[in-house]
């Protein structure tokens, strides 16, 4: 008897995983039937001790999708199950295993630091020591300031101790270095992949693609309200040609270059010719630029400013951005 084999779907968690978040077919909508439907069907599932990186233009759904995960609101349709429950209907099963921050976390400002964590340890059924938590995310000299006075990137590595305070086993992060200087944007980095190594869950919202690229097991990246791709960041890439860019020689024309393998046509969204500067897209890099280079030294020339390379995840970013949009205009945007 012959069988069907189905690709497994790079939204869902990989086989072998305990599936922690489970969402299927997600959708919200904003002002009744006839309202803003800003999460049109989103499904995917998240395994323990992964960290899953929600992605998308501004106004994509990210953050709605993640509300209605943390149990902040009840969807217009489809399912959420974190530990195979209800996050809404069963906050008091799951709020108690879970960390939750949001893109800002409104803490009393006239509290210090320290009264800050002891007040938020005071909700939570297991709580680290307040100064070990304030050390991990280095505000612990900053513990007898008031909230007030923080910095903005003080205030976000403030609210980033509180929602792993209560040893969450599933953490819900929305923007979480938004504000923060490189040096503490690394070091959230490196608190991240260690509460990974604990096993915690990590599902995340950012806008920094770096931050994606270097924490992520896998992502999906939404536009207007849907997931459009999906998968670890090098399936997510591998997906978009590599780029050859150089000088064209003089007394060179575009025509004169020859065929290169793998040649694909320009992505949506690429820069225009500039000058005499050209720049190729394949998905055989190397072979490609072997017959490149194989070409330029039987002609004897230079290829100024020569620059090959693989695809990266802001350029699929934004190609999923582009043909969407042109997708919305019919291609004559």
């Amino acid at each position: 008897m012959n069988q069907t084999m189905t690709a497994p779907d790079p939204a869902m968690a990989p086989p072998g995983r305990e599936t922690v978040v489970q969402v299927t077919d997600l959708r919200r909508r904003y002002g009744g039937s006839d309202g803003f439907e800003a999460v049109r069907g989103v499904s995917f599932s998240v395994g323990r001790g992964e960290l899953f990186a929600l992605l998308g233009t501004n106004g994509a759904g990210k953050t709605s999708t993640l509300e209605l995960v943390e149990g902040l609101a009840v969807p217009s349709a489809g399912t959420i199950r974190v530990f195979g429950r209800d996050p809404y209907r069963e906050r008091t099963a799951v709020r108690p295993r879970t960390g939750v921050m949001l893109q800002e976390g409104g803490f009393p400002a006239d509290l210090t630091v320290a009264e800050t964590a002891r007040m938020w340890a005071g909700t939570l059924p297991r709580a680290h020591p307040v100064d070990h938590t304030l050390e991990l995310v280095d505000l612990r000299h900053r513990a007898r300031t008031q909230v007030k006075q923080l910095s903005g990137g003080e205030r976000r590595r403030l609210d980033l101790a509180m929602a792993i305070l209560g040893q969450p086993e599933v953490l819900f992060l929305d923007e979480p270095t938004t504000g923060l200087d490189p040096e503490s944007r690394h070091n959230t980095w490196q608190l991240v992949r260690a509460l990974l190594v604990d096993g915690i869950t990590v599902l995340l919202t950012t806008h920094y693609l770096a931050e994606a690229a270097e924490l992520a097991d896998r992502l999906a990246i939404m536009h207007r309200g849907r997931i459009v791709t999906a998968g670890t960041v090098a399936d997510v890439v591998a997906a978009h040609p590599a780029r050859i860019s150089f000088e064209l020689p003089d007394g060179t024309s575009p025509t004169d270059v020859p065929t290169l393998p793998g040649i694909q046509p320009a992505p949506a969204g690429a820069a225009p010719r500039s000058g005499s500067r050209l720049t190729l897209y394949t998905d055989a890099l190397q072979p490609a630029l072997t017959a490149l280079l194989g070409w330029a030294n039987a002609r004897g020339v230079e290829l100024g400013g020569l620059d090959a390379r693989a695809a990266s995840l802001e350029e699929a970013f934004l190609a999923v951005a582009h043909s969407e949009d042109e997708s919305m205009t019919g291609g004559t945007a």
